[in-house]
C-alpha cells in the first residue's frame, strides 16, 4: 500500500492532456485508480491500532503524583481504564525501563541498576536484549513505524557503549536524551547525530520539546502503516526544573503527612533504621520544596498529553489509537524519615499510575487486578496482533482486562527485585563507612550495596501481603499485611503464620528463577498452586532462599 501515493502521482502527472491516451489507455488508468482506491479502503478497514506510550520519570501514585494531571486523568483515565494496583518490577529507572521495553523481570534482562556495570545501556544489553525488545518486534514482525522521544536508559550515550551514535534496533525515528533526566543544557541523539540544547525556554525546555517533536511525527509519518510512539518525559525527576509559567504553582502545598511520615522504621532493614528520627528541619524543608517542584514539572507533562491527544483527534486517528500512561517507579518524601528517593521495597516506591484508553475500552473503568510494568510490552504486542507466546517475555497482556473479557484468569502475585548500588564511601559524609550511596540531605543514606532484596507482592480475594528477603548477612525478612497495615509500619515476619511464611518463601524461590511462561504460574492463593516444603526446609525450620547476585 505504501507505493500508492507514488503510483497515483505518476498517473496524475501522466494525464490525458500530456499523453493523449486512447480509450483503452483511459480505461486502464481508470481501472488502476479504482484498484488503488480499493486497496486504500481495505487497508483502512484492516489497519491495526496505533499505540502511544507516555512514560514519566519518578512519578509516584500514593503520595499524590496524579493530582497535578487533571487533563491526563480526563483524556486518558476518564476516557478509558485506571489500574489501581500497578507495580514496577524494580523501583529504579534503568531496571524498570528495561522491564518496560523487554517485558521481563530484571533477573532475565539482567539490568540491575543505573550503572554501566549494572548493564544499563551497556554493550551486553545492546547485543542481548535490544534485538528482541518491543520496538524491534513491532517494526520487523508487525509492520509498525516506531518513534521514540526522551529519556531512554540512564547510561545511554556513554562512549564505552557506542555513544549517541548508537540507535537501538527497531526505532525508525530516534530522539533520545543523552544520559539522565535534564530540562535544559542537554544533548539529544537525533537518529544518531548530536543536537545540543541550551537554556532558552521557548526552544530548549525538554518536556515541551518532546511534545513538539511528537506532533511533528504525527504530521509527517507514513499514513498507511500503524505507528508506535514512546514519549519519555524528564518530569518529575530531579533537578525538578519547572516551566516559567508554572514556577509559582502549588506554593502552599507540602508533602503528605501520612502515618508513616517522619517515624522510625524500628523493625525494618538496617538501611531504614539508620535514618535520623525525627528529621532535621532542614530535611523537612528540603523534601517539601522537592514535593512542590515535582508537581510543578508535571504540569508541562499534562500539557504534553493534551497536545498529543488533540493532534491524534484532529488527524482522525484517535479512535484507532491506544494510549497508555505510566511511570518507571514511585517516590518517597519523608516516609520512615527517608527524605527523598525511590529505591525501597515499600508501596510508595513500587506502585505507579497506569491509565489506558483505546478501541474497545469503555470509559471510566477502574481495574483492581495486580498488574506490572512487565505487562506493557506483551500488551502492545497483543494489540499489534503478535503472538506473545513466541517471545520470552515474563509479563501478561492486559488487553483482556482492558476489554473486560469474561472468565479471564489472572495472577495473584508478582516479583519485585532490586540490587543496591552503594560500594564506596560518600565523600560528603566522611563519618559513614563504605558501601552506602545517595546520602543526602543530612547524611541520611537512601541506598547501600546490601540494599539488595526480592519481594513477592500478593493481592487476592483473601489476602493482601508483601513478603521480602534481603541478600545480607542476616537474610533479613520483612512481611506486611496490607489489609490491616496499608502504611507498612509493622513488620510481621516474626508473628505471621508459619505456613504462610513458608509458602511465600517458596513462591519467592520460584519467581526468582522463573522465565517466560513459568513467571505466570499460579500464585500461592491460586487453586493451582503446588507447595512442596521438602524443597526448602530442614529440621530446624525456615531456611530462607538467598538472592542470587548477578555478575555481568
Amino acid at each position: 500500500v505504501r507505493f500508492l501515493p507514488s503510483l497515483e502521482g505518476a498517473l496524475v502527472w501522466a494525464n490525458p492532456r500530456t499523453l493523449q491516451p486512447g480509450p483503452a489507455s483511459q480505461l486502464f488508468l481508470h481501472g488502476v485508480l479504482l484498484f488503488s482506491l480499493q486497496l486504500r479502503l481495505e487497508a483502512g478497514r484492516s489497519r491495526r491500532p496505533n499505540v502511544v506510550l507516555i512514560l514519566t520519570d519518578d512519578q509516584d501514585l500514593l503520595l499524590g503524583g496524579m493530582v497535578p494531571l487533571n487533563k491526563t486523568k480526563m483524556l486518558i483515565g476518564d476516557a478509558g481504564m485506571t489500574f489501581t494496583n500497578a507495580y514496577v518490577a524494580s523501583p529504579l529507572c534503568c531496571p524498570s525501563r528495561a522491564s518496560i521495553l523487554t517485558g521481563k523481570y530484571p533477573h532475565n534482562h539482567r539490568v540491575v541498576n543505573n550503572t554501566l556495570e549494572g548493564n544499563c545501556s551497556s554493550g551486553a544489553w545492546q547485543k542481548t536484549q535490544e534485538p528482541t525488545a518491543l520496538p524491534a518486534l513491532l517494526k520487523h514482525y508487525c509492520g509498525y513505524q516506531t518513534f521514540f522521544a526522551g529519556k531512554y536508559l540512564n547510561e545511554y550515550g556513554a562512549e564505552s557503549a557506542g555513544g549517541i551514535e548508537h540507535v537501538p534496533v527497531g526505532w525508525d525515528y530516534w530522539y533520545a536524551l543523552e544520559k539522565n533526566s535534564r530540562y535544559y543544557n542537554y544533548t539529544l541523539s537525533i537518529n544518531g547525530k548530536a543536537q545540543k540544547h541550551g537554556q532558552n525556554y521557548t526552544v530548549d525546555y525538554l518536556t515541551d520539546l518532546l511534545a513538539n517533536i511528537s506532533l511533528d511525527f504525527l504530521q509527517y509519518k507514513t499514513n498507511y502503516l500503524p505507528f508506535f510512539m514512546m514519549i519519555s518525559t524528564p518530569a518529575p525527576h530531579t533537578p525538578w526544573t519547572a516551566a516559567p509559567q508554572y514556577q509559582k504553582s502549588f506554593m502552599d502545598v507540602k508533602a503528605p503527612r501520612d502515618s508513616n511520615f517522619n517515624i522510625h522504621g524500628k523493625d525494618k532493614h538496617w538501611l531504614i533504621r539508620q535514618a535520623k528520627t525525627p528529621m532535621a528541619n532542614s530535611s523537612i524543608q528540603f523534601l517539601d520544596d522537592a514535593f512542590r517542584k515535582r508537581w510543578q514539572t508535571l504540569l508541562s507533562v499534562d500539557d504534553l498529553v493534551e497536545k498529543v491527544v488533540k493532534e491524534l483527534s484532529s488527524r482522525g486517528v484517535l479512535d484507532n489509537t491506544y494510549i497508555l500512561f505510566t511511570s518507571d517507579n514511585g517516590y518517597h518524601t519523608g516516609q520512615f524519615s527517608l527524605p527523598i528517593d525511590k529505591r525501597q521495597l515499600y508501596e510508595f516506591d513500587i506502585k505507579v499510575p497506569l491509565l489506558a484508553r483505546g478501541p474497545g475500552i469503555k470509559a471510566s473503568q477502574i481495574n483492581k487486578m495486580l498488574v506490572a510494568n512487565i505487562d506493557i510490552a506483551p500488551t502492545i504486542l497483543d494489540i499489534a496482533g503478535y503472538n506473545v507466546n513466541r517471545t520470552l517475555m515474563d509479563g501478561m497482556s492486559l488487553l483482556p482486562l482492558l476489554k473486560q473479557e469474561v472468565n479471564v484468569t489472572w495472577r495473584t502475585d508478582l516479583l519485585v527485585e532490586y540490587q543496591g548500588e552503594g560500594h564506596k564511601s560518600d565523600p560528603t559524609c566522611p563519618s559513614l563507612g563504605p558501601g552506602v550511596a545517595e546520602c543526602f540531605p543530612d547524611c541520611v543514606c537512601e541506598d547501600a550495596y546490601n540494599n539488595t532484596y526480592a519481594c513477592v507482592r500478593t493481592i487476592s480475594a483473601v489476602s493482601d501481603l508483601q513478603y521480602c528477603e534481603f541478600d545480607d548477612n542476616e537474610v533479613f525478612v520483612e512481611v506486611y499485611n496490607m489489609t490491616t497495615d496499608p502504611f507498612q509500619i509493622t513488620n510481621i515476619a516474626k508473628t505471621i503464620d508459619q505456613e504462610i511464611l513458608e509458602k511465600m518463601n517458596h513462591r519467592l524461590m520460584m519467581l526468582q528463577s522463573c522465565s517466560a511462561a513459568s513467571c505466570r504460574s499460579p500464585g500461592i492463593f491460586d487453586p493451582g498452586y503446588k507447595f512442596d516444603p521438602r524443597m526448602m526446609f530442614s529440621d530446624h525450620g525456615i531456611r530462607p532462599h538467598r538472592l542470587f547476585r548477578q555478575t555481568l
